[in-house]
């Protein structure tokens, strides 16, 4: 079996290897409800719907005079 002469320099080597584990873009698909990109079989995570259905609601941040009006009806 034949041996190499020299070693390979470690930016060779490390050329090869990179040419094998280029990153490739995840396969994503449009939400039914809003159109945003989501992954497929998962909950959009801009409106929280899933296969048509409410999954999980969106929490809305209030403005700070709609906090103090519900304060002030308490």
């Amino acid at each position: 079996m034949p041996n190499p002469k020299r070693k390979h320099t470690p930016h060779r080597r490390d050329c090869r290897r990179s040419a094998n584990s280029k990153i490739e873009a995840e396969n994503s698909s449009k939400c039914s409800n809003c159109g945003a990109p989501k992954m497929p079989h998962k909950v959009c995570p801009e409106c929280g719907f899933y296969n048509g259905k409410l999954v999980v609601p969106k929490k809305i941040k209030k403005s700070k005079a709609q906090e103090q009006a519900q304060e002030g009806t308490k």
